[in-house]
């Protein structure tokens, strides 16, 4: 459905953006109703927690949701309007929600970063020196380094109301109203920034803690394989949900970012009207790892799948779509440490 013009050129047709409008107001049924659901889950941890406190994993989850369910409500907003306001008459509202847009999308890279970090420093142990104590008092102060990263997120993104062109004539009736296209060195210079900052940084810290947690899986299988009696074999039960799932945020990650950078290159140095899809990645992202977050906690998922399978049972006729309920392991519990 993408026209290309010039030999690289990429242009959206309304038709286009239509459908990313109607595939973005889908991901966000899906996303409210996954994070929802993980949201529900952590107020009942909370309630039947002792001390009245949700453990650090849960929290950082919890903070995730809020800002996913946020995300996916300006992101189909911002698509309404895009859709709808051909001629770019509310620009500035535009780029208010864009503003918002991608403040939320820091703070949730930021966050699933702070998450594979708090992972990596429960599952590897390593020798204490300098780099160590320093995570500890990160990990110790999980509230306040959340309150940072909320506050950098709009901090960071706030200015960007200098850069963004209110009214970008890229093509007579397809514009985006409000895109990012800066005039001059300056706003270029605050759009790379940016994209450092919210996309690379928190990419590299996820990728270095995957590396810890593949080496220190890599290094326990050995183990448990040098070993006569299996003795490490219920302790890697109870891991092994958690490595896959922090994997999986990290690939799922990865991708995004690589797209995620090449459509914001489009917007900013071929001056395309591209910034729809962008937007519906950030939505496809959000879906997807509010998906990995659920399906990484095993009492989470399978209390997903019975009641899903519940559901179904008022309905006979839709019985063909039962999922087969999960197994737990004597030795499996949840992972929020």
């Amino acid at each position: 459905r993408i026209r290309y013009r010039s030999g690289q050129s990429i242009m959206l047709s309304s038709l286009d953006k239509l459908v990313a409008w109607v595939l973005t107001g889908f991901l966000a049924i899906l996303t409210i109703f996954f994070n929802m659901y993980l949201l529900l889950i952590n107020q009942r941890n909370y309630r039947k927690s002792t001390k009245h406190r949700l453990n650090p994993a849960d929290f950082i989850i919890t903070a995730i949701s809020l800002a996913s369910m946020s995300l996916q409500v300006l992101t189909y907003l911002w698509q309404t309007l895009d859709v709808i306001d051909t001629v770019c008459s509310i620009s500035i509202a535009g780029a208010i929600l864009l503003v918002l847009i991608f403040s939320l999308k820091f703070i949730i890279f930021w966050s699933m970063a702070f998450l594979t970090f708090y992972y990596g420093t429960k599952l590897v142990v390593e020798p204490v020196h300098c780099y160590t104590r320093i995570q500890e008092a990160i990990v110790k102060h999980v509230h306040t380094a959340l309150a940072v990263i909320v506050v950098s997120g709009f901090a960071n993104c706030v200015p960007l109301l200098s850069v963004l062109t209110y009214y970008n004539g890229t093509t007579s009736g397809l514009s985006d109203c409000g895109s990012i296209m800066p005039t001059d060195m300056t706003g270029l210079a605050y759009v790379f920034y940016y994209v450092i900052i919210s996309d690379i940084v928190p990419g590299i810290i996820m990728v270095k803690c995957s590396i810890s947690i593949s080496y220190h899986l890599a290094k326990h299988l050995l183990d448990m394989k040098a070993s006569s009696n299996g003795a490490h074999g219920p302790k890697l039960g109870t891991q092994m949900r958690v490595i896959k799932m922090t994997l999986s945020l990290v690939v799922v990650f990865v991708i995004f970012v690589i797209v995620d950078i090449f459509t914001q290159m489009t917007v900013v140095l071929m001056r395309q009207n591209t910034l729809a899809l962008t937007i519906l990645f950030a939505s496809i992202y959000t879906t997807v790892s509010a998906l990995v977050l659920v399906y990484g906690k095993k009492s989470y998922w399978k209390e997903l799948i019975a009641t899903y399978n519940l559901f179904l049972d008022e309905y006979p006729c839709l019985s063909s779509l039962k999922v087969e309920e999960v197994k737990t392991e004597p030795h499996e519990h949840s992972h929020g440490h």
